[in-house]
This record gives structure tokens, sequence and C-alpha cells, in this order.
């Protein structure tokens, strides 16, 4: 995985409370076996009609947030079922972070174990994001380090992750990495069997 330290992205909108895995990647697409490929069928439900054309009413398709790799959302974000395939979607899409005012619990883990970034906001800060994002174009900066959500406007806000997860994005560490960080304690370990 890739370390977060800072990520400055634009920002997508997404507002809509209790978005669940099935609304994120649809159960029709859970047949691969890799962890890449999935971003093309990311809420396919709400992007493309019948017929596989996109569908003009829902904002993911507006070209003002091509490359977006910030999604802000409402509250119980990745609620439903527990799959994984639900963060591989996102960050095969492009998505580093994710902002909302809650989690459900397993996405929230899911997506700490996969290199993307959730962070828990209040609503009154989420809909202060969504509403610019709505407007224009609009940037912002995460400091994973600081624990900091900013733009170039003086929105400044703090965030808090767990320290296991935060040490995890920060050097880009699944959990195999993290056992592997202990090679020598568990060689040692080994040794002594024998």
């Amino acid at each position: 995985m890739e370390p977060i330290r800072k990520h400055e992205g634009l920002v997508y909108p997404l507002n809509r409370a209790n978005i669940d895995t099935d609304q994120i990647i649809p159960k029709q697409f859970l047949k691969r076996i890799e962890r890449q490929g999935f971003g093309q069928f990311l809420f396919y439900n709400w992007r493309f009609n019948d017929d596989g054309s996109r569908k003009k009413d829902f904002s993911l398709n507006e070209t003002k947030y091509d490359g977006a790799s910030i999604l802000v959302a409402g509250e119980n974000f990745g609620c439903g079922s527990s799959r994984e395939h639900a963060p591989w979607a996102l960050q095969d899409y492009g998505f580093k972070v994710i902002i909302a005012p809650s989690f459900a619990d397993i996405f929230y883990n899911n997506c700490t174990k996969n290199g993307i970034l959730p962070i828990q906001l209040s609503e009154e800060h989420t809909s202060i994001i969504i509403e610019r994002a709505e407007k224009k174009q609009y940037t912002l900066t995460v400091d994973l380090e600081q624990q900091r959500v900013k733009d170039n406007g003086g929105f400044d806000v703090p965030f808090n992750l767990p320290g296991y997860q935060r040490e995890m994005l920060l050097n880009g560490w699944d959990e195999i990495a993290v056992t592997l960080t202990n090679e020598d304690k568990i060689a040692a370990f080994e040794a002594e069997r024998k």
C-alpha cells in the first residue's frame, strides 16, 4: 500500500446518508478474484442506465468531479454487508480519503486495512465541505501526521484516527507488513522452538 501522510485532492460531495456497500459495489460485480478492476462498477446502479449509458442526473458523472480523490458523504457510510470489495472499488476508482460524520464499523476497518483514510467529522463540518464542493471545484488538504483537514480559505478542523490504524496508513502497511515488522522476534521464537 502507498503511505498516506499528506494528501491534497479534489472533493466529490455525495450528499446522502446510509450509503450501503451494495450501493457502493453491487453484488453482481463481486466475482473478480483480484482487488483491481472494481472502480468501473462503483455506484453502478446510480451511475449507469440499464443500457450501460451514464445517467445525467448522478453527480459523479459530472466532469467537474473527474479526478476527485476525496469523497465526502452523510452519516453511516458503508453500512450493510461486510464486503471488502467496497473499499477496493472506491480505491480503484481513485478515492484515497473518505469523510463522513459516521461509518459502519466493518467498513471503517476495511478502509484502513486497504489504504483508504476514513475521517469522521461532525455533521456541521461535513455539510460545509459538501456545500462548497457542490458549488464549484473544491480541494482539501488532509494531513494525517497532524490529523487536520484544511482548505485554502480558512477551513481547518482536527480529526482523530486511532494509533494503530494511523501507523498503518502513515507507513503504507497492511496487516502482513505489520507482522513482518517483528520478523526478528518471530525468527528468534521459531529458533527457540527447535
